[in-house]
């Protein structure tokens, strides 16, 4: 077994409770770790045999696209189009995050981790 981690995907998005989020947009961050058996493409050497993980970044990358209220449902999406299309992939863990959320002070972040 091993792990892939894709860190700090950045995407500007038009999610989240306001209505104004939903119109001006923010900037968001995107982390994943993927559990998955390595061995075969470790001794083969071919990318048919491992997860593509630019192919994982283009699926993130379009459900980043979509708008949604919530972090949570945002992460849902991600794990439903990554476990519908990728083969081999044991676990999943994505972190979204939105920077400078409007919670009324200074705040760097918020994120939500969710894994399946």
């Amino acid at each position: 077994m091993g792990l892939i981690k894709i860190e700090n995907m950045e995407f500007y998005s038009f999610h989240g409770h306001f209505k104004e989020e939903r119109i001006v947009g923010n900037k968001f961050l995107v982390d994943l770790t993927i559990e998955t058996d390595m061995e075969l493409p470790a001794a083969s050497d071919n990318l048919k045999d491992a997860v593509n993980y630019q192919r994982v970044y283009e699926i993130v990358k379009s459900q980043m696209e979509i708008k949604s209220h919530l972090l949570e449902h945002i992460a849902g999406r991600i794990l439903d189009a990554i476990y519908t299309e990728m083969k081999g992939i044991e676990k999943i863990t994505v972190k979204v995050s939105k920077m400078n959320p409007p919670m009324g002070g200074k705040i760097g972040s918020v994120s939500i981790l969710l894994t399946r």
